[in-house]
């Protein structure tokens, strides 16, 4: 499901388990924007949208990469 960050009302702070929340939805989100990053960069979104189910594919790659590179 989508999970959408807490927002705080004009002059009220929000309570600490929804800036906890709104961390954790920070960390992932990074992480996924990074991993864009790296497929922009690499020009592997650009090749892909040619082929049908390549952004798939790409995108299993890079994770793959990611997840070798955070092994060793």
């Amino acid at each position: 499901g989508l999970i959408i960050p807490h927002r705080r009302s004009s002059g009220v702070e929000l309570p600490e388990w929804k800036q906890a929340h709104n961390k954790s939805h920070r960390k992932v989100r990074a992480r996924v924007e990074h991993a864009f990053a790296r497929m922009k960069t690499w020009k592997i979104l650009r090749d892909c949208r040619l082929r049908g189910g390549g952004v798939g594919v790409a995108m299993a790659g890079v994770a793959r990469l990611a997840n070798l590179a955070h092994a060793c």
